[in-house]
């Protein structure tokens, strides 16, 4: 089966439209955005095939180049960058990834970037009782490779109801689990770069199936399924 890779055209698009960004000149380049989109869906939809040989995947979402303008103060219309995400099979799987190409900005982030109150409130739980199984998996020599830290946007200070001292605070004050991995434009370009993305997605599994079991049992173990 042919590879499918980002191509260079893909990159000088984006680097046009970042400095064109308005609709005349984006409907006068139609065409060029189809055909990149093609190529940047084949790419897309081969990442997905490959974790599908390791992981459940329900679905694939490519993002729409138009921005929705209406409350921000940036009124261009068009996104700098081609972005997806692929769906884990819930609810016995959760966590999500996400996929970003863009020229000198291109990324991937996994995790829980936007998780219910009542996840929320579930993980911090656990991190209460027992946070050294979640600390293992991210002081992994895999995990730190990979990703370096777990991030992800936090509270000041404790959340109510649990204690400031908490020795794993840094964990449970957070609103987010997630992380993130950049690459180069060379490391984008490369034929290799979807093994690459791969690999990565493979390194947090052990903290996909800590967090799924975590979200899909009590305190005390009990299946909620």
């Amino acid at each position: 089966m042919e590879v499918a890779c980002i191509s260079k055209s893909t990159l000088f698009f984006l680097e046009s439209l970042k400095e064109n960004n308005n609709k005349e000149w984006f409907e006068s380049h139609k065409a060029e955005y189809k055909h990149q989109q093609d190529l940047i869906k084949r790419f897309f939809k081969q990442v997905m095939l490959t974790l599908r040989t390791h992981d459940e995947i329900t679905d694939l979402k490519v993002f729409r180049i138009y921005r929705d303008v209406r409350f921000s103060h940036d009124k261009t219309p068009y996104k700098r960058y081609f972005a997806c995400s692929f769906k884990r099979a819930k609810p016995h799987l959760r966590g999500g990834y996400y996929l970003h190409i863009e020229p000198r900005n291109s990324f991937l982030v996994c995790g829980f970037w936007a998780p219910e109150k009542n996840d929320i409130k579930r993980i911090r739980k656990e991190f209460e009782v027992d946070a050294l199984e979640v600390r293992s998996i991210v002081n992994h020599p895999e995990f730190k490779h990979h990703f370096g830290q777990l991030k992800g946007d936090e509270l000041k200070t404790a959340p109510r109801g649990f204690d400031k001292a908490h020795p794993d605070m840094d964990l449970i004050k957070k609103k987010q689990w997630i992380v993130t991995k950049e690459f180069t434009d060379s490391q984008i370009l490369a034929e290799n770069f979807a093994s690459e993305v791969d690999k990565a997605y493979q390194a947090i599994r052990p903290f996909f199936d800590y967090m799924s079991d975590v979200l899909t049992t009590d305190l005390n173990g009990t299946s909620l399924l």
